[in-house]
This record gives structure tokens, C-alpha cells and sequence, in this order.
């Protein structure tokens, strides 16, 4: 059942359990085991290996489980006394935690207000923490949603000092978004955030670079707007792909209508690989990700 079909008293009770081991026969017999003894339903589950002769097993499992946060301990101790013998590596989530966010921006609001909204509508299950911004201008944006904002303004001489400044005012957060950040942040920043760095850009990549790609993809007649939400590394524009999605243009679009688009759907990816992050449904598994969607 979808969360947002649940009882809003059951949600307490909701939780996720996200799995990852060699595979072998028999490691789902285990877990089902352990949640039936546990007196858990086991509400959705998905599960991928990617070699079935000796690969790697994930699987993401959403249960109701009566008096969940009380006995959540419980679980994971049960959990730890498996991991040694079937070598786990796990995460158990109360559906109820809402992740905190830091989103970073520079001038263009469109994505960001794709989160705000999200959040404040209930579709996203998170908390925007802080926006940063090496510019001003969307302070009205972020102040209207009761969200802190922050100006730091970045220059070649003083980028290390800014990221420092950054790092403070992130804090504890769960997960960075950088929502059309247009800063490359540094190798040292992305090791701080590994897996929990999100950016979002548009797909003409690596065809047409620099400052105005949809004038140089207008001028080749490109067909085709795209956007990739993809998580950071060190590497610049190669981390693990989260989520894609293309639309389709005609000889008629003019480059303002190819920006309309191109707005339109880096609002949609970014915002559907944040919700997938924070519903633990993003695995890496190497250069690649698992997408339980």
C-alpha cells in the first residue's frame, strides 16, 4: 500500500529495511523469517541480484510492525546477529524520520521551488534545513516557506573560505542538493557527502557545454530536452545516475521554448531522485545505481 494510502496512527508503526549481501540461496527465507517472528507484515517488497551465480543481493523492504519505534532496537540487534554469518550490510528507517535537507541555488528558483512545494504539499517526506546561495536573489523564495537562507558569496580567492562556511551551515544535514548551484564544489566537499550529494543538470552534456547550451543545441536543431539528477563525486558530471527524462521539441521551439522545457523537466527529475533518495529506494552499486522505484 502506498504510504499516502496508510492510516496516518499506522505510520508510526511503518518501517523500511534495506539490505545488502553476496547472494545465496536462502537469504530471503532468512529476513522473512525474521519479520514473521517479529509479528511484522511485510508490506512491499523488491529485490535485485546482479549476477544470480555468485553476484551481489539488494532487496528494500517496507512492514508494519505494532509498537515499531519501541521495538526497533529489537530488530536491529536481530539483524546485527545475522550480519556476521551472512555478511549484511543494512539500514532499518522509521517511515516517520523526515531527512533534513540542505539545498544549495545560485539565481534560477524553479527547482527549488519544485522541493519547497513537495515538501509543504506532503509528497516529499523531508525537512529543507537551509537553502545556500552564492547570490541573493532567492531569499524572498526560501524566507516565504519559513526555510533559514544564507548568502555566501564565492569568488576565485575565496572559494575554500565559502565551502568552509557551507560545510557550517549544513551541519548535520542528511543529504545536499545542489538545486542549479552553479559552483563546482570541491573533491574534499564531495568526500564529506558520500552518496548524499544530489545534483541536477541538463542532458546536452557532453555535446554542448558552456554558458549557453540550449543557443547551441537550438542552433543544431536538437529534438530532444533531457535532465540528469545524478549523485556528486570528484569526478565532474560522472557520479552514479539517479534518474533521466527527455522531452521532445519541434523545428517551431525557439530557445526560450527549449528553456521552458528544459525548466520543466529538471524540476521533475530532481525532485523525483530526492524523494527516491529519502525513501531509501537509491542503492549504488558501483558506477551504477538500483533504483527501487
Amino acid at each position: 500500500m502506498p504510504a499516502a494510502a496508510r492510516p496516518a496512527d499506522r505510520l508510526t508503526d511503518t518501517g523500511r529495511l534495506v539490505v545488502r549481501c553476496p547472494d545465496r540461496p536462502g537469504i530471503v527465507a532468512v529476513l522473512s523469517r525474521l519479520m514473521a517472528d517479529a509479528g511484522a507484515n511485510i508490506t512491499d517488497s523488491q529485490q535485485h541480484s546482479s549476477d544470480p551465480s555468485g553476484g551481489t543481493f539488494t532487496l528494500r523492504l517496507e512492514f508494519v510492525l505494532d509498537d515499531l519505534p519501541a521495538r526497533r532496537a529489537e530488530l536491529e540487534a536481530q539483524l546485527a546477529a545475522l550480519a556476521g554469518e551472512w555478511q549484511l550490510t543494512w539500514r532499518l528507517v522509521l517511515a516517520t524520520e523526515r531527512p533534513r535537507l540542505a539545498v544549495f541555488v545560485s539565481k534560477t528558483d524553479h527547482v527549488l521551488q519544485e522541493l519547497l512545494y513537495r515538501v509543504s504539499a506532503g509528497d516529499l517526506a523531508a525537512e529543507i534545513a537551509v537553502v545556500v546561495s552564492n547570490h541573493p536573489d532567492l531569499e524572498p523564495v526560501a524566507r516565504a516557506h519559513g526555510v533559514p537562507f544564507h548568502h555566501v558569496p564565492v569568488t576565485p580567492d575565496t572559494k575554500a573560505d565559502a565551502e568552509a562556511r557551507a560545510l557550517e551551515l549544513v551541519g548535520d544535514c542528511d543529504l545536499v542538493v545542489l538545486a542549479r548551484y552553479m559552483q563546482i564544489v570541491s573533491a574534499d566537499f564531495c568526500s564529506r557527502f558520500p552518496e548524499r550529494l544530489i545534483n541536477i543538470h541538463h542532458s546536452f552534456l557532453p555535446a554542448f557545454v558552456g554558458a549557453n547550451p540550449y543557443q547551441a543545441a537550438a542552433d543544431r536543431g536538437v529534438k530532444l530536452i533531457g535532465a540528469t539528477a545524478h549523485y556528486v563525486t570528484a569526478e565532474l558530471d560522472a557520479g552514479p545516475i539517479i534518474e533521466q527524462e527527455v522531452a521532445r521539441i519541434d523545428h517551431r521551439a525557439t530557445v526560450e521554448d527549449m528553456r521552458r522545457v528544459g525548466r520543466y523537466v529538471e524540476r521533475q527529475v530532481l525532485a523525483q531522485a530526492v524523494t527516491w533518495h529519502v525513501e531509501d529506494r537509491v542503492i549504488v552499486d558501483g558506477a551504477k545505481t538500483i533504483v527501487f522505484a
